[in-house]
């Protein structure tokens, strides 16, 4: 979206300093054209916010747009069309809920990015991957035991494909890179979605592994790993990996990698949260729904331990199926745990960093995206306003109004 906005008499929030700036802020083409006080703009949409309250766009750093239910090993005997269409609907509405830009951690591709980009369908901002990388039996593996062949056909929906060997890693991340990923996602650990691995397995070869990350810093990208041990979010870290996805029984040792790889960490607690409690209406087979238990209670422990150490941490849900309008509870849970200012820079300038758009996203800074959030309350005082999307006044995507209780 391209489109050009005056808004008057805002409170408009540096997620870096934590400080409002009191103003006005111009949108033309699509980005913020300037910020300051007394601006003035003819033939544009004008609004006096009377001191509401602005912040960037969200963004969610894990989702999983394809995920239509949480019975993933069903995707891939959908039909393409099929999925595409819940897809459009799911990421409509991540828009209603104030998220302009969401990161894919795997299923999604170039076709929903360029479909999203080109006004086909209303929706965020779209960072794909393709298909996560698995070994066989790994989290990326849905087979069930008594299952021989995998069918990892492109047309295919589905979260993962199988690749074992460092030639066969070697092709599969080029191929997916080829095809545009943002990012290499690896399942480095077991998973509680998959059918025939343990949560506290290890994945993939340290070779492996080092031949997917020297792949994706060949073509400028990075690899985010499905992590929840110790033992497989460290060797990840040591490996090369840039972003740890879930990392629920971390321990000081992570802590102290993250910090000297300058790497990302992205809980994801709602998941589990949502899971354990309506994951089998929603199609989780019964025997993952027993492994939520093994994560579930560890991951606030990971959050608090996260934070007392100083790591970068990004938001992320995870969330599948129709347990994706629970996106929002996420700030309620990192609130327990964080400060509101700590919550929403990992769900705008730390996210940003992550998705290497510093400057783009997640900020008010003149030349940034014109992707914002208007609200009637201060999330400083309270976050729980951003866990209640119909507390929002505007979502503004472009420099476009979208949605919001006043749209």
């Amino acid at each position: 979206m391209n489109g050009s906005l005056l808004l008057r008499n805002a409170r408009l929030l540096d997620p870096l300093t934590g400080e409002y700036t009191e103003g006005d802020l111009r949108c033309a083409d699509g980005r913020v054209a300037e910020v300051g006080p007394g601006l003035a703009a003819a033939d544009v949409r004008t609004e006096d916010l009377r001191g509401a309250f602005v912040l960037p766009g969200l963004i969610d750093a894990h989702v999983h747009v394809t995920a239509s239910t949480a019975d993933l090993g069903s995707l891939p005997s959908s039909s393409p069309s099929y999925v595409a269409a819940h897809s459009a609907r799911t990421m409509s509405r991540m828009l209603d809920r104030g998220f302009t830009t969401v990161r894919d951690a795997s299923g999604a591709d170039y076709g929903l990015a360029e479909a999203q980009a080109e006004g086909l369908f209303r929706g965020p901002r779209l960072l794909f991957c393709g298909r996560a990388l698995s070994q066989t039996g790994g989290h990326g593996d849905s087979r069930t035991r008594g299952a021989t062949v995998q069918d990892d056909h492109p047309c295919c929906a589905g979260l993962g494909r199988v690749a074992d060997g460092v030639d066969a890693v070697r092709a599969a991340a080029r191929d997916e890179l080829r095809k545009g990923a943002h990012h290499i996602k690896i399942m480095a650990s077991g998973g509680v979605a998959s059918p025939t691995d343990r949560i506290d397995s290890i994945q993939y070869s340290a070779d492996e592994v080092r031949a997917i990350v020297e792949e994706a810093e060949a073509a400028n990208r990075y690899v985010a790993a499905h992590a929840y041990t110790a033992r497989a979010v460290n060797r990840a870290l040591e490996l090369g990996v840039r972003s740890i996805e879930h990392g629920n029984l971390l321990d000081d040792r992570s802590v102290e990698l993250f910090a000297e790889h300058d790497a990302f960490l992205v809980p994801t607690l709602v998941t589990y949260w949502a899971l354990k409690e309506e994951g089998r209406e929603h199609g989780l087979p019964e025997g993952s729904w027993r492994k939520v238990d093994d994560v579930l209670g560890a991951g606030m422990a990971a959050l608090e331990r996260a934070v007392r150490g100083g790591v970068k941490l990004v938001y992320g849900t995870d969330l599948l199926g129709g347990m994706h309008r629970h996106q929002n509870h996420e700030f309620r849970l990192r609130g327990e745990v964080q400060s509101p200012l700590e919550v929403i820079r990992s769900a705008t300038s730390t996210a940003a960093e992550l998705l290497n758009l510093t400057g783009k996203i997640g900020t008010l800074a003149p030349g940034a995206h014109a992707d914002l959030l208007v609200l009637d309350d201060d999330p400083l005082a309270d976050l729980g306003v951003l866990a209640e999307p119909q507390r929002f006044r505007h979502v503004v995507q472009g420099g476009v109004v979208v949605a919001g209780t006043a749209a």
